[in-house]
């Protein structure tokens, strides 16, 4: 907790070695399919070659299908583990590892190196947003020889990979040496247009055959509860992308700064977002952090109600919860309590779970359970539900879903000619695999659009 950057020592590679082998003796792998993998990695075979030591050509295979995998090996929950068939008598391979272990040694060894397309189609696409949906779909895209701008409305690129994730988990030399690729490969990056107000739709329209959102699902669930205009009060992204900003450089004005510093820390939300926001209390020298969860506590094995090769239902803890952050389950707050306009205290409830007649799960407040909680910083971290209300989407005219996301038909195309959506703008907030996954089946359906 004395720094910023990564932490997870590098699997050396006969450790890396052995888990490949131990992948060999599968013979139906469901660790592939939307199941396992919705990038569709191969990844019997690239174990295959590690274990052989043939590293070069296992680079070749992850790649194929995966445009980031030094990201994914980073970030991704590994649903490809949950779906391992080692899995149901042993610990499964450790195929995240050996993802990231393969895609470092080949920036190491100079194996990744920017591939021009072979030809230009004289077509251009503009791909609005820089997060992993938006750079896998931009780099296919110019490889299949198209013009490719990129138009990010942040100062920086890389979306909730550059401000939304922190450096303890993924350094952003890591996302840096990545969009040098592309940019060598010929994709164009604007940084601070706002589409929809910085550039508007003739803008886009004209200077471009094709429009590609990949937007991304920013708008966070909130709490509309007495005392959410008090001091304190934040939501969890607007926490993380400070944080991020100031250890790219970025002064934060002092009127402004959001600091955990000897502060009691509460963590509305249990998922990765609250993990996320915990440790960076942590490192900012909290006094106390503390992450609730309205659901009950998941039992510790696999859930009976998600048998494999399904993503099981179990208690995860990361190590956030191990530096010293706290977790209590079953919690619903139904007040911030506030003296001289700054929160001071949570007034909270506990829930009592029950399935109504037809089957589905009810939480219903525990009578006499109320309970007041210190605390002087509260972080809501409860999710996103979709992509921003105006704006982009308003001006374009684009059908949403009753879900609030773009909706599109099996090919990516909006209602409006000329214009695709990928993504967590698509699908909602996801998976990193997912984002990657979407960029390029979206990139295929552009191109098969412009032929």
């Amino acid at each position: 907790m004395r720094h910023w950057r990564e932490f997870y020592s590098p699997m050396p590679s006969d450790e890396v070695k052995a888990q490949g082998v131990r992948c060999m003796d599968c013979g139906v792998p469901f660790c592939q399919g939307d199941t396992g993998c919705p990038v569709r990695n191969v990844i019997p075979e690239w174990n295959d070659l590690v274990h052989r030591d043939r590293w070069r050509e296992a680079s070749d295979v992850l790649h194929s299908t995966n445009n980031f995998p030094e990201f994914t090996g980073r970030l991704c929950p590994a649903p490809c583990e949950s779906a391992c068939v080692l899995g149901l008598i042993d610990e499964p391979v450790g195929i995240r590892n050996i993802e990231q272990a393969i895609a470092d040694r080949a920036f190491e060894e100079g194996w990744t190196v920017p591939r021009a397309p072979r030809r230009s189609t004289g077509r251009r696409v503009v791909v609005v947003g820089s997060g992993p949906a938006g750079l896998a779909a931009a780099q296919q895209l110019r490889r299949m020889g198209h013009a490719v701008t990129v138009l990010e409305k942040e100062d920086r690129i890389g979306g909730l990979l550059r401000y939304g994730i922190p450096d303890f988990k993924l350094e952003k030399s890591v996302l840096d040496r990545r969009i040098a690729q592309l940019e060598a490969e010929g994709v164009a990056f604007r940084t601070g247009v706002h589409v929809g107000q910085d550039v508007g739709l003739d803008e886009l329209r004209s200077g471009h055959d094709a429009i590609l959102l990949a937007s991304g699902a920013q708008r966070a669930r909130d709490l509309a509860l007495p005392g959410r205009a008090l001091r304190g009060v934040h939501l969890a992204m607007h926490f993380l992308t400070q944080q991020n900003r100031f250890l790219a450089g970025d002064r934060i004005d002092a009127d402004t700064a959001i600091s955990a510093k000897d502060k009691r820390v509460i963590v509305i939300g249990g998922g990765d977002t609250g993990s996320d926001c915990a440790g960076t209390a942590l490192r900012q020298g909290a006094r106390s952090v503390m992450q609730f969860e309205l659901l009950a506590e998941p039992p510790r094995e696999r859930a009976p109600t998600t048998p494999w090769p399904m993503w099981p239902m179990r208690l995860r803890t990361s190590h956030a919860h191990e530096e010293g952050c706290g977790r209590d389950w079953s919690v619903a707050t139904v007040e911030f309590v506030g003296e001289h306009g700054a929160v001071r205290a949570l007034r909270t409830v506990r829930m009592e779970t029950w399935a109504d007649v037809t089957g589905r799960t009810q939480l219903v407040p525990m009578a006499g359970s109320e309970r007041g909680v210190d605390a002087d910083l509260v972080l809501l971290a409860m999710g996103f539900t979709g992509p921003e209300e105006g704006g982009l989407l308003a001006s374009l005219g684009v059908r949403r879903s009753p879900q609030g996301t773009v909706f599109t038909d099996d090919q990516f195309r909006t209602n409006v000619n000329g214009v695709f959506a990928a993504g967590d703008a698509r699908r909602g907030a996801s998976l990193i695999v997912w984002a990657i996954r979407e960029g390029r089946d979206a990139a295929a359906a552009v191109d098969r659009f412009l032929s």
